[in-house]
């Protein structure tokens, strides 16, 4: 990455015995660059349709309500004023620790479906409008709170209900979030590592079948069963995870950045990644392309 691709490695003030740091502030545009950081972050959003949110490798056009978590320190992240004309932004920022759910408290059945999330947001997790206006009268008054006990309690509160959540949506790949996306499933490890390793080469069903001793059609059952994804589909989200990683990180052409990632059609891997992202990949490296610094 060259200097002027950096990302901004955010520093938040979020002391050692704090639980929380929540901003909640009226805006007309968005400004700052694409960043990380170490903490937890929600982010609520509102009266901002026509923004782009970037997380990871996930690029997407909001409407008037955005939530979402991220709980990985790698993830980057960044949202941009784009084709947004509203003056009345509202956004509401939670940051918090991970080694906040960590000890023996936390680790009590009544938490297992917040650990869930927390686990699920390592990718980036998006919440349906149902969800922000189950939550929205919590985090409204979050940041008028006196009392930290209390806030600490509402805030709670709020990632419980967004735990209960089947609709969240995840927004970035593995690869881009740099994380270990394995399954619980042996046989599906193997492959998975398998694919990790070898995305730039050609992959075919059958052989991937024969690793772990099941026949072709036997194992695209399985393997969907376990990840809830197609072999091909996943195999094409790898590769575009590493195509979208070298695109920010690299500067090599695109029609190189195709082919190195296992793609054999530059035109196929246009389509792909257009209909994956919503952008094509000269588009995508071009919202990456700002003057930052590292602090």
């Amino acid at each position: 990455m060259s200097e002027n691709q950096k990302v901004i490695r955010e520093i938040t003030p979020l002391g050692s015995r704090d639980c929380l740091y929540i901003v909640d502030r009226s805006k007309s545009e968005f400004t700052y660059p694409i960043h990380r950081h170490s903490e937890y972050e929600l982010n609520f959003i509102e009266h901002a349709a026509g923004v782009r949110r970037i997380v990871g490798d996930s690029v997407e056009i909001i409407g008037d309500y955005d939530l979402v978590l991220i709980t990985s320190k790698d993830l980057e992240h960044v949202w941009e004023q784009h084709e947004c004309k509203s003056d009345k932004i509202r956004e509401i920022t939670v940051q918090f620790s991970p080694d906040l759910f960590t000890g023996s408290f936390f680790d009590k059945k009544s938490f297992d479906s917040i650990a869930e999330l927390l686990k699920k947001a390592q990718k980036g997790a998006a919440f349906p409008l149902s969800s922000v206006l189950k939550v929205y009268p919590l985090l409204d008054t979050l940041s008028a709170e006196k009392d930290r006990f209390y806030s600490v309690i509402k805030f709670l509160s709020v990632l419980y209900e967004l735990s209960r959540c089947e609709e969240a949506r995840v927004l970035s790949s593995s690869s881009s979030a740099k994380i270990d996306a394995r399954s619980d499933s042996h046989r599906v490890q193997k492959v998975q590592a398998y694919i990790n390793e070898n995305y730039k080469n050609e992959i075919r069903l059958p052989a991937l079948a024969r690793m772990v001793g099941m026949s072709p059609v036997a194992f695209s059952r399985f393997f969907k069963l376990r990840t809830g994804k197609s072999l091909s589909d996943y195999i094409i989200d790898i590769r575009l995870g590493y195509a979208s990683r070298f695109l920010v990180d690299t500067g090599c052409s695109i029609a190189d950045i195709c082919y190195d990632c296992g793609f054999n059609n530059l035109s196929n891997f246009n389509r792909i990644f257009k209909k994956k992202k919503n952008c094509s990949p000269k588009e995508f490296r071009e919202n990456f392309r700002k003057k930052k610094k590292v602090v």
